[in-house]
């Protein structure tokens, strides 16, 4: 079929434009397609090892219950190994840490709630792992070591524990006044029915603190 003057010249257009710039977007093509690929094989990938962590992360609560610390440290540090990026690694290390605090071994307790907030990014795990590390350096008397991990931002669910645990540590210093204002302002962050505030109370009163009514 023969293309008259007008048609010719819109495929000579075309063709200069394609020459010109087609092997540009045959690689962007390649590109976003080798993305959406790649996305694709991220998220069943994702899937697939949440599947397998969920397992393994399983296992390790019957050893757990079992008291087989040295299975829960072994499955802990296999999650943590090959599924990192999914939120079973930094919650199988927090069970690792109790289970290593609980056996008297504060050296691994310590080094499964320092993998946690090296590695994770979610924020109510983070304050879990400070707030036991506070509490494994408190045992070990390593108190300004203690309290540096109780500095910083903590989601709000958590000021009441992190003044809490700051009281501990400023008592176990002998820093009475600093312990009280502490223990005050926990009292101050927990509701009347609240399991915690007896306890807090408690401490308040054994440093010579105020009544709850006046916190």
């Amino acid at each position: 079929m023969a293309y008259d003057l007008e048609e010719q010249e819109q495929l000579a257009s075309l063709k200069a434009w394609w020459n010109q710039y087609g092997n540009l977007l045959s690689w962007v093509l390649i590109v976003v397609l080798a993305a959406y690929a790649g996305w694709m094989y991220f998220e069943n990938s994702k899937r697939t090892n949440s599947q397998q962590a969920s397992q393994l992360y399983e296992e390790m609560n019957k050893a757990m219950a079992a008291k087989d610390v040295a299975k829960v440290t072994r499955a802990a540090t296999d999650i943590q190994t090959r599924f990192a990026n999914t939120n079973y690694a930094p919650m199988a290390s927090l069970v690792a840490a109790k289970a290593s605090f609980d056996a008297n071994d504060l050296k691994t307790s310590k080094t499964q709630l320092q993998w946690v907030i090296a590695h994770s990014k979610e924020a109510e795990f983070l304050a879990l792992a400070k707030l036991r590390l506070a509490g494994v350096l408190l045992d070990e008397k390593a108190y300004d070591e203690a309290l540096k991990q109780l500095a910083g931002e903590f989601p709000a669910e958590f000021n009441a524990q992190v003044l809490d645990r700051k009281g501990d540590i400023l008592f176990a210093q002998n820093k009475l006044p600093e312990a009280r204002s502490a223990f005050e302002q926990a009292l101050s962050k927990v509701d009347e029915k609240h399991p915690m505030r007896q306890l807090i109370q408690i401490k308040l009163d054994a440093v010579g603190g105020a009544s709850a009514k006046a916190a």
